[in-house]
């Protein structure tokens, strides 16, 4: 068996890889979708609806109004609004359907996925390809020690953290905690 502190470095250094491998220009597409939009709706499934509800939660501690896809509290998606979708394979049949009445009730669509040519990828206005290994794709330059899509996921998880670190990069690390704080759940 292997040392689990071994495992978690080997991890970061495919994440390192990963990251290395995203597309600036995508990710500043994102964020500027982000930052326009008057609603920021998320939508996944599985692991990654997981993982893209952090950034919805990000976004509503730093003073965004944004919700989650099948929540009883999320409204109805206008123009003007922005859907994120993370899904590796851009294929997800519900994530599919979703997609589609998001963009004939003519809102913007940004998708997150490992296969931007993907049905999910077609109607997208922004596109923000992650280079990991997944269960969804079936040929990759690389391995992982990883199963199923965890490099996918993970990744997700921290693009999302990272835009919303760029989105108030020019706030204290105090000035972001407070506004954090003011929003953070009291009912605990």
């Amino acid at each position: 068996m292997s040392e689990i502190k071994a495992i978690m470095l080997q991890v970061a250094d495919e994440l390192t890889t990963t990251f290395s491998e995203l597309n600036e220009a995508q990710l500043k597409a994102l964020e500027s979708e982000i930052l326009s939009a008057k609603k920021i709706f998320v939508a996944g499934a599985g692991r990654s609806l997981m993982m893209i509800r952090g950034l919805a939660m990000r976004l509503m501690h730093m003073g965004f109004e944004s919700y989650v896809v099948g929540e009883t509290v999320t409204p109805a998606i206008e123009p003007g609004d922005l859907l994120v979708i993370a899904s590796g394979s851009g294929a997800t049949g519900t994530l599919r359907v979703i997609a589609e009445k998001c963009k004939q009730l003519g809102a913007a669509l940004a998708l997150i996925t490992t296969q931007p040519e993907s049905p999910i990828g077609s109607l997208a206005d922004v596109v923000v390809e992650v280079g990991a290994v997944s269960t969804k794709v079936e040929q990759h330059a690389r391995s992982s020690i990883q199963p199923g899509s965890n490099t996918f996921e993970q990744t997700v998880l921290l693009i999302g953290d990272a835009i919303i670190i760029d989105i108030v990069s020019d706030e204290t690390i105090a000035q972001r905690n407070e506004e954090l704080m003011r929003r953070h759940a009291n009912l605990e």
